[in-house]
């Protein structure tokens, strides 16, 4: 079994997800950028979770 995320990680990637829809893609590269230029996160790894998350959401509804 996978880890489970905070809610703090899925809020804060859902509500950029809202705000910047149409910038996020699947690649989890882009979206590290991404995260890094539109909202200040104070580490790294809280980034790349946040990152990480957006890419899972962004490639569900790729699927649909």
């Amino acid at each position: 079994m996978g880890r489970v995320r905070q809610a703090f990680i899925k809020r804060a990637a859902l509500e950029l997800i809202k705000k910047y829809k149409d910038l996020f893609t699947t690649d989890f590269e882009t979206n590290k950028r991404l995260v890094e230029e539109v909202a200040q996160i104070s580490t790294k790894r809280l980034r790349n979770r946040i990152a990480g998350y957006i890419t899972h959401k962004m490639r569900q509804l790729n699927r649909h």
